[in-house]
């Protein structure tokens, strides 16, 4: 992979999670621990493999992103700036009245939102129905649908997961933001998902396993996954649930909650210290 792309990749996700605080520190709100979780993965999916046009949202051979995790939607907002489809100046709007950036994706007045979200459990099923739609229509995008480790307690992404392996939809990567926490604790002591990779193995899936925090190797996988052809492909990011602010990892009550200033100045202060290296 080119050394500049690798850099500039760092650089968005790291200025991803400086959004994140940022809009946080705003709104007195939002989910910070899953967003800065997923920050290399919307990095590399908006700055190195999704074709979309930011001056044409509705483009209609765009790939398409469904953030099943849609508590998440800083990153995605941070990213969707980055990218082009509107100021990054209208972040520091995030959750106030009247702003196009609710706490979760409203399809109806974001650019680059392609489908409201924020009822866990529901994003693949759109994936699937996306992708369908796609061979219907004899069109070459691709689907990619990002998950939360926690959703996959729920039935209907299993369901999702049967009906695409069954039309063999190999235009649909899933891709799991593999936290391993959620907001009552470990995904492990509430409803137990492993053996993750042999479930979805067992439901028909191509599977890949990657650090979610390089994203050299993010990039690999999601490439790797797309080269795969007669089936659905997940890629199992592994990450750390508040990544990049040393006293939000690892710390569930960072699932979602206010943040003071002197915390939000703390933050940043060790964001832009590890962007500047």
């Amino acid at each position: 992979m080119d050394p500049e792309l690798v850099t500039q990749l760092q650089w968005r996700a790291n200025r991803i999670r400086q959004h994140i605080i940022e809009m946080s520190l705003s709104a007195q709100g939002g989910h910070q621990g899953g967003a800065l979780s997923c920050a290399e993965i919307m990095a590399v999916l908006y700055f190195h493999v999704m074709k979309v046009d930011p001056a044409q949202p509705h483009w209609p051979e765009r790939d398409r992103l469904v953030l099943s995790k849609g508590h998440a939607c800083l990153a995605l907002y941070s990213a969707l700036a980055q990218r082009g489809f509107f100021p990054e100046a209208e972040l520091a709007t995030f959750d106030h009245i009247n702003s196009r950036l609710q706490g979760h994706p409203d399809m109806r007045k974001t650019p680059g939102i392609e489908i409201s979200s924020g009822c866990l459990g529901q994003g693949l099923s759109v994936g699937v129905g996306m992708a369908l739609g796609a061979r219907v229509d004899h069109a070459g995008y691709r689907v990619f649908v990002v998950l939360g480790d926690g959703e996959l307690q729920s039935g209907q992404v299993w369901e999702a997961a049967m009906a695409a392996s069954a039309y063999r939809l190999d235009n649909l990567v899933a891709i799991v933001d593999r936290n391993r926490l959620q907001m009552d604790g470990i995904t492990e002591d509430i409803m137990p998902i492993e053996p993750l990779a042999e479930r979805w193995r067992v439901f028909g899936w191509h599977v890949i396993e990657t650090d979610g925090h390089d994203v050299v190797a993010v990039a690999n996988a999601i490439n790797q996954a797309l080269a795969v052809s007669g089936r659905p492909r997940v890629v199992i990011a592994h990450t750390v649930k508040g990544k990049g602010v040393s006293f939000m990892e690892g710390d569930k009550r960072w699932h979602g909650a206010a943040i003071k200033p002197e915390e939000a100045a703390s933050a940043l202060e060790e964001l832009h210290r590890e962007g500047s290296q």
